[in-house]
């Protein structure tokens, strides 16, 4: 995946009420995790090397896609931050993708996080504000899913 490919995220801010494909959906998916977790590399205003390479290896393991250290680092302070806050852009797709996609980039975050050892203020912040933009409850964040009440 290459950071050029950006574009569904900037589609669903132009866009948003547009029916997604489920290959568009995929791609947005990918996007997301992408931007969430490059944008992570910084929350502390470090990017680390071990979080750049964290990256590259949860996106090819979560989505079989293939990420440089350049697209990673790119995206960690893309211009696209200028138009609206990662917030604003996971508040406006948290409704395009499954709760198990938001589940998928917010592990992936945490795990992210921990991976040099430490995990600072600026981090946790960062954290709870991706699980509050994509609208994750509680019991979501557990992995618990309600069976349907049957009568």
């Amino acid at each position: 995946m290459s950071i050029s490919k950006l574009s569904h995220i900037m589609e669903m801010f132009r866009f948003g009420d547009k029916e997604l494909s489920d290959a568009d959906k995929k791609e947005l998916v990918e996007e997301v995790l992408l931007m969430t977790l490059a944008r992570a590399t910084s929350a502390d205003c470090n990017i680390d090397s071990v979080e750049v390479a964290t990256v590259q290896a949860i996106i090819k393991e979560a989505t079989g896609s293939e990420v440089s250290e350049k697209d990673v680092r790119v995206a960690a302070i893309s211009d696209l931050f200028k138009e609206a806050s990662l917030g604003r852009y996971l508040s406006k797709i948290k409704s395009k993708i499954d709760v198990a996609d938001r589940q998928l980039v917010v592990q992936a975050l945490g795990k992210l996080i921990k991976v040099d050892g430490k995990v600072s203020p600026f981090e946790v912040d960062f954290f709870n504000g991706v699980v509050d933009s994509l609208d994750l409850t509680p019991a979501q964040m557990a992995g618990l899913a309600e069976d349907p009440i049957k009568r």
